[in-house]
């Protein structure tokens, strides 16, 4: 029953993800600090994943992106990296507007991003804020993922990765290219993925090594 999802979620009982459908997100924002700074903008494109076939591909027809609306406009500086201007963001979509457009976009589906923590603070503070609620969505952090199936690479930034593989992009540090970038790094890594995972909940195991892994590289018992 959906009315009770609420209240194992709560109780760390939420039920395991079973569909095909995940989201791949990147946010831009005013600076780094997860506390203060301000959610500008979201981009996110679906991918979807076929088990028993053991691929992954992006549908580009299912993607999302918004710029939130801003009061006051950031730094210059900060405008300058990721290209939305002052006038942009005073145009905006209002945030509870946007973070409830975004809601309804990913629905159940579970959510990856590269250091998906900062993603998934930005999203959650602003969605409790102007929604009375965080996304209760499973996340998948890309550059754990990465950390596990390719151990001898020593790579920490995204730009680190799109080096080792290759990757190009025409635009760094806009939500959009860079969530593009991101699908094209999961699928660059992927077959070493499905060789250890037949489900999501398998991909969160795999992700959550990465703590075992971190700790011996630093010489961690």
């Amino acid at each position: 029953m959906r009315w009770l999802e609420p209240i194992r979620r709560a109780l760390g009982h939420a039920p395991a993800y079973t569909g095909n459908r995940w989201v791949m997100l990147d946010v831009e924002t005013s600076g780094l600090d997860m506390r203060h700074d301000r959610l500008l903008a979201i981009a996110a494109i679906a991918l979807r994943v076929d088990w028993q076939r053991r691929t992954l591909s992006v549908a580009l027809g299912d993607s999302f992106e918004v710029v939130v609306q801003q009061d006051e406009a950031s730094s210059k500086d900060n405008i300058l990296l990721h290209g939305i201007g002052a006038q942009m963001q005073r145009n905006g979509m209002p945030a509870a507007q946007a973070l409830q457009a975004f809601e309804n976009y990913v629905q159940d589906s579970p959510l990856l991003a590269f250091h998906a923590a900062f993603d998934r603070s930005m999203i959650n503070r602003h969605a409790r804020q102007h929604l009375g609620h965080g996304l209760p969505n499973p996340w998948v952090d890309v550059d754990h993922l990465c950390a596990v199936t390719h151990e001898q690479v020593r790579a920490r930034a995204l730009d680190d990765w799109m080096a080792h593989f290759g990757i190009r992009c025409a635009v760094r540090h806009q939500a959009a290219a860079d969530t593009l970038v991101e699908c094209d790094l999961l699928q660059r890594i992927w077959p070493r993925v499905a060789a250890q995972c037949s489900s999501w909940a398998d991909v969160q195991r795999l992700a959550a090594q990465h703590r075992w892994l971190a700790r011996h590289r630093d010489g961690g018992g």
